[in-house]
């Protein structure tokens, strides 16, 4: 820094101090970048630390206020755990200025001025999460512009991306001030080819390419571009690929190379989509199968859990429905939680009634901690102990006894959640506060059999959905405005229709359930759910669309949101938009193993072979995973099976379909999804006795018939055909 700065830098705290005197009290510098210094500074309205970044003064004269403001308004309307939020923003004596919160830790740069590089597990799983981060801003269309390690803070483990918005702020209400300064908006380590061409339009892919360049850095401990000036920096991205990372170094896996080597491809449309999938692809090891897996597993975030079934410790036993019921409750209440993750009901369920030692259950399920809890019920009486613990070391983060009436149910489970937020220092946003909040019906009675529907509705046959029907119009009849219980109504016939009992009463009572939910309860995401799945039966694609928006924006982190809507989407052929939709979902619950797997088959139609044999990896991993929990799980098996045929492992791929039917011979939906397993391994005959079994045993999603991509090769065959042309049209959905 050149002397004559300091007495302007000098005039600058000056300034700010008289300018905002009501409003902060300012302790000290924090640093200093090409554009901005930073104080740290106490939020006296809010009595609260922050980080206060002024412009430097010769920029903040060439800028007219409104226009940088009205931009930075938009990255204030980010809301996401890997995204540093923006807190005020403003003009003081001609200064520009914007507040962020005060962060203990330090910045990824910092990190790398001492190590260098960083382990292979810490680097993935920290550009894993500024991909998450950018790929939620890119779909609020914000594109940061400046992704660098200077602009990412480490935080308890975790990677916090600030500035969002900053660089689109500057160059727009700036026009050619920059180029007149000899700055450019962006950073030429980092920055894309799109972006240093002085591109008007870019797009998400540019971020993504420039975390591509971060990450390559931080594995290598090297820039992937170099040169003694920044138009040699800059040229070099148009003219020659940067250098191998393996050759530097070559414990880095193939797979993670082919990543970072397609995000840093000159051209975007050679990028990934997403950098959702860019965040997808960056997984390591690749599993083919339990017996081959590595030894090397990334550490679980610091910011998560599973929350294992309660144990019934009443006298009788005859309250598992409860005790289960109770730990789905509360997962779906951390669920909505952005900043942690939280392990599924089937990962955390399969360990009911374990005896194992919570810190493999811990291991295997990949989180930091687990919940585990008792439920004594006697009459209008409960007892419920619950315990935090942590992963790593087997101590008790938190624990509590509650001894109450059976109608405190819901504020013991209110509790729960809030301290498990306490105890793993959680901010909650005040839509996550009421979320956790929300009491779902007044009745007991009537949640009690809403709860016995729920651990029926999940073992996905038809007996248990049947009886799931029942119980939840059992509590329909105790309370008529229960709308999750209608919810789950009209999802129980949805279910029967497309998988076990294509009849126009299940269709009907869907339509009628799904309708009544949506009345009771417009600003429930998971009656918007099951109106959508509804609706999509019946060939209404508008209306299924419209709502399983309104879910996704109601409750962004619901699983089945995505899930169902991105099913609806392949069943109608749109290949692309569900695609997203399925990377979406797989965001949202990495460990399930359908999600790949279905993803994989869009991949395939759309021609793009590698992401397809990607996805079909990843759902072999997830597949067997979950069979080394529940060996006899049959959907395990089969969805498995399907990845084993795709990636040309026939014979593997057989034996899991023949165990699978071992399993339940007569279900429609197993007898389905082996006929995949066949269709792809070419015995194409088979196939199509298992396909017309499947129908036989009411399986009627025709349209899902129609367009899954497993059955191409009995495209054009006779039996094929016939099966097709002999539905009842009334049933084509």
């Amino acid at each position: 820094m050149s002397p004559h700065e300091i007495p302007v830098l000098g005039n600058v705290l000056d300034r700010l101090e008289k300018a905002l005197s009501g409003k902060y009290a300012f302790q000290r510098e924090l640093g200093r970048g090409g554009m901005a210094t930073v104080y740290l500074a106490h939020d006296l309205k809010h009595d609260r630390e922050v980080a206060l970044k002024v412009l430097h003064p010769e920029l903040s004269s060439s800028l007219g206020p409104d226009r940088f403001l009205r931009e930075i308004k938009v990255a204030a309307r980010l809301n996401h755990p890997h995204i540093l939020p923006l807190h005020d923003s403003g003009e003081a004596d001609g200064l520009l200025y914007y507040v962020m919160p005060y962060v203990e830790g330090e910045s990824l740069r910092s990190r790398l001025n001492r190590d260098n590089k960083l382990p292979l597990d810490e680097a993935l799983y920290l550009a894993r999460g500024v991909a998450g981060a950018l790929d939620y801003a890119h779909r609020q269309r914000v594109v940061h512009r400046d992704v660098k390690p200077e602009n990412i803070m480490l935080h308890e483990g975790e990677a916090m991306v600030m500035d969002f918005g900053i660089a689109k702020a500057v160059s727009v209400a700036s026009g050619d001030t920059l180029t007149q300064m000899g700055m450019m908006v962006g950073t030429p380590a980092y920055v894309s080819p799109e972006q240093a061409a002085g591109e008007s339009e870019i797009d998400g892919r540019s971020d993504q390419y420039s975390l591509a360049c971060m990450l390559y850095e931080i594995l290598s401990g090297k820039k992937a571009f170099t040169g003694s000036t920044t138009q040699a920096v800059l040229s070099k991205r148009f003219t020659e690929p940067p250098p191998s990372l393996r050759k530097i170094e070559p414990g880095i896996p193939d797979e993670i190379e082919e990543a970072v080597t397609k995000a840093l491809s000159p051209d975007p449309r050679a990028r990934y989509t997403t950098s959702g999938e860019f965040a997808k692809a960056l997984v390591w090891p690749k599993v083919s199968t339990p017996a081959d897996q590595s030894t090397f597993k990334p550490a679980p975030a610091p910011k998560s859990i599973a929350v294992l079934p309660f144990a019934d410790m009443s006298a009788e036993r005859e309250n598992g429905y409860f005790t289960d019921g109770m730990a789905e409750e509360i997962i779906n209440a951390l669920t909505t939680i952005k900043a942690l993750r939280v392990a599924s009901r089937t990962s955390s369920f399969a360990f009911k009634a374990t005896t194992e030692d919570i810190r493999q259950v811990g291991k295997k399920l990949d989180v930091a901690t687990v919940l585990e809890g008792s439920v004594r019920k006697a009459g209008n009486k409960l007892r419920i102990t619950a315990q935090l613990v942590n992963v790593a070391d087997g101590y008790q983060l938190w624990s509590q006894r509650y001894d109450r009436d059976m109608e405190d149910v819901f504020a013991i489970q209110d509790e729960i959640a809030q301290n498990i937020v306490k105890a793993l220092s959680v901010i909650l946003s005040e839509d996550e506060k009421r979320a956790i909040e929300k009491v779902p019906t007044a009745n007991v009675e009537a949640y009690e059999c809403y709860l016995r529907g729920r651990q029926f509705f999940h073992q996905f046959q038809k007996s248990a959905l049947e009886f799931a029907r029942q119980m939840f119009t059992r509590a329909i009849e105790i309370d008529p405005t229960y709308t999750l219980a209608y919810a789950g109504m009209a999802d129980c016939c949805s279910l029967l229709y497309t998988n076990f009992d294509a009849s126009e009463a299940n269709l009907l009572n869907a339509e009628t359930a799904s309708r009544r939910a949506l009345e009771l309860g417009p600003e429930l995401a998971e009656a918007h759910v099951a109106r959508g799945h509804a609706v999509s039966l019946q060939g209404k694609q508008t209306e299924a669309e419209a709502e399983f928006e309104t879910a996704l924006r109601l409750n962004p982190q619901l699983f089945d949101a995505a899930y169902m809507f991105a099913r609806a989407l392949l069943a109608q052929g749109q290949l692309e938009k569900a695609a997203t939709m399925f990377e979406r979902a797989s965001e949202l619950r990495p460990e399930d193993y359908v999600v790949p797997s279905l993803l994989g088959n869009t991949y395939a139609s759309l021609g793009r072979t590698a992401d397809a044999q990607r996805a079909y990896k990843r759902c072999l991993a997830a597949a067997s995973k979950r069979l080394e929990l529940n060996p006899d799980d049959p959907r395990a098996l089969y969805m498995g099976g399907t990845a084993l045929a795709r990636l040309g492992e026939s014979a593997r791929a057989r034996d899991w379909a023949n165990q699978a039917i071992a399993i339940n011979s007569n279900d429609a939906t197993v007898l389905y999804n082996v006929a995949c397993i066949y269709s792809v391994s070419g015995e194409i005959e088979q196939a199509i006795t298992l396909l017309e079994r499947s129908v036989a045993a009411g399986f009627g999603h025709w349209k899902w018939i129609q367009n899954d991509s497993d059955f191409e090769p009995l495209r054009g065959h006779q039996r094929f055909e016939a099966l097709l042309a002999g539905r009842n049209d009334g049933k084509a959905t």
